[in-house]
């Protein structure tokens, strides 16, 4: 049984393991100061997904206003699941999760963005079968701080 339930504080340890599965290795420290950063903006929400146990994936979402029109698309930030979990149905059930509190919300639509890697491909793949449709690019510019 799969249980989804907001972000807690104890949850950094399981947070700062998922990172790294996606390629984001952190430190414990690093991850509980944004976790902390995160949790202060309201339009930003975490949840984990709880397995045997055991969290077992993550996602984060916020609520994106539009200046084009009225209303909001919420947007996943970012889903993980721990890759001893994959292919058991969490990703997928965090998804279901957020959606169904978008609808809730009143937003628009869900959108996400990948990175074009070979890595992500079968999240791409994913992804559509769940209904996610390609619309553009996302360009980036990094910045010197």
């Amino acid at each position: 049984m799969i249980i989804v339930r907001p972000f807690q504080q104890d949850d950094v340890r399981d947070l700062t393991e998922l990172m790294s599965d996606l390629g984001y290795p952190t430190a414990v420290d690093k991850m509980l100061n944004r976790m902390k950063t995160i949790n202060e903006i309201q339009l930003y929400a975490t949840f984990v997904a709880v397995m045997d146990g055991t969290v077992a994936g993550m996602i984060g979402a916020r609520d994106v206003y539009y200046y084009e029109e009225d209303g909001f698309a919420t947007q996943i930030s970012l889903l993980v699941t721990k890759s001893e979990y994959q292919g058991r149905g969490i990703a997928t059930k965090l998804i279901q999760y957020v959606e169904e509190r978008a609808i809730k919300n009143g937003a628009n639509c869900l959108q996400l963005t990948s990175g074009i890697k070979p890595e992500r491909e079968r999240a791409h793949q994913f992804y559509k079968a769940r209904g996610f449709k390609v619309t553009g690019y996302r360009f980036v510019k990094k910045l010197k701080t």
